[in-house]
């Protein structure tokens, strides 16, 4: 549905920026003069307060040496847990139950070394055939690990468009030869939301556990983990969370769990009081932390400690509010000024079952995205022909977007997109 009041004139994009109140946070974003960033679903920008925190780890490197795993400005010893608390209210978990640590692949396997008990008939991992590559890499790697055939023992849920997965086909493969459930909350490509409670109360309702990968909603959608029952969760926080190109990935694990040996267990596993004893018997943290494997990558969690204060104040409810506005936006833009010129949205329309971005579908995909990035706007493509577009709720403004599509809708008339191959770059 239409914003209300919508007019495709720069007045209105200016009037919603009037009307915004995030707007403030902005300025607290370095955004590059002449240029428009459109691609936060793949790497948020630096804040000045991620720049902040990081300065202050070197300071703390720099002045306290080894003493600064207790002292300094973010002592290194704690670090994982208390970002894990400030995590914790955006996805939905208590304090305990969240720790920044590893990368998204590494934690995947690190859940999944856990939690995957193959036994008698149960002895599949259901997944998607849309959701991200390197998550089908680590699930194919565990099963031969524990010496089961990809082929066979990884299913993969068919979607009925290509674009969107239904419920009820995920719900219909969730068999009695089925152990574990690993999905996406947000598919990569087309934006969409899955219901992650259904899906977890129906696992959960034939005795399979079940864990989400959160890379595209961690910090631009409201999760209740908890709540919902979730067994474990994963994610990175260089995206919707701004913590920088590499940066350290998070994940959760139901308290309900808490007491599970970790399935790759490392020195940070330990419980924290017991961790300098040195002893060869490891004594796991009864909590997320025991799914931790080694020493915190400091210098690269320190931008999330400045970044995370952003989130703090300004409340991912009021982020989702804005970025379900500034999106629907965009769509009603490209509906009323791109209409005949190939385009096709590939995101769904209701609130209630998109994510943060949206996902532009044209047969000149790449083609297009190379004379955006020619004209300053900073897209995000993905083969064969989608273009994704994400404004984010924290620095991106109504008129970033309008000019955006006015923009694209002068490559088009113009067809500026002819003089560039319709082949991605090494980096899409």
């Amino acid at each position: 549905m239409r914003l209300k009041n919508f007019e495709a004139t720069l007045e209105y994009a200016k009037e919603l920026d009037k009307e915004d109140s995030l707007g403030r946070y902005r300025e607290e974003f370095y955004l590059k003069p002449g240029s428009i960033y459109m691609d936060g679903n793949s790497l948020g920008l630096l804040s000045k307060r991620a720049e902040r925190t990081l300065l202050e780890s070197l300071e703390d490197w720099k002045d306290h040496g080894i003493d600064g795993w207790t002292q300094g400005n973010h002592p290194w010893f704690f670090m994982a847990e208390e970002l894990g608390k400030k995590l914790a209210p955006l996805v939905g978990g208590s304090a305990e139950e969240v720790i920044v640590t590893g990368s998204t692949t590494v934690n995947l396997h690190q859940l999944v070394s856990t939690f995957y008990k193959p036994e008698g008939m149960r002895t599949k991992i259901l997944a998607d055939e849309l959701t991200f590559p390197s998550d089908i890499y680590a699930l194919q790697s565990q099963l031969r690990i524990h010496g089961y055939d990809p082929d066979t023992h990884l299913i993969r849920v068919k979607s009925r468009d290509g674009r969107f997965l239904e419920e009820e086909d995920i719900i219909e493969a969730m068999d009695e030869t089925v152990a574990l459930i690993v999905l996406p909350t947000v598919l990569y490509r087309s934006g969409q939301i899955l219901d992650m409670k259904q899906l977890t109360d129906e696992a959960h309702r034939r005795g399979i556990l079940i864990g989400f990968d959160a890379c595209h909603s961690a910090g631009s959608v409201p999760h209740s983990f908890n709540e919902w029952g979730v067994d474990f969760a994963f994610w990175c926080n260089y995206k919707h969370l701004n913590g920088g190109p590499g940066g350290v990935g998070g994940l959760f694990v139901n308290r309900k769990h808490f007491g599970e040996s970790p399935g790759l267990a490392g020195w940070f596993s330990s419980a924290k009081e017991k961790q300098f004893d040195m002893e060869h018997s490891l004594t796991p943290a009864h909590s997320a932390g025991a799914f931790q494997i080694g020493t915190p990558h400091v210098l690269s969690v320190a931008p999330l400690i400045g970044s995370l204060e952003i989130f703090e104040e300004a409340g991912i409810e009021n982020i989702r509010l804005k970025s379900l506005k500034i999106n629907q936006y965009l769509m009603d833009l490209i509906d009323s000024e791109l209409a005949g010129m190939g385009f096709i949205i590939g995101t769904p329309r209701e609130d209630a079952r998109r994510g943060g971005h949206v996902s532009l579908e044209h047969v000149e995909a790449a083609r297009i995205c190379k004379s955006l990035k020619d004209n300053g706007i900073i897209p995000d493509f993905r083969a064969p022909n989608i273009i994704r577009l994400a404004p984010v709720a924290l620095y991106s403004s109504y008129q970033d977007v309008w000019e955006t599509v006015r923009i694209l809708k002068k490559i088009m008339t113009d067809k500026q997109y002819e003089k560039f191959i319709n082949e991605r770059e090494v980096v899409a």
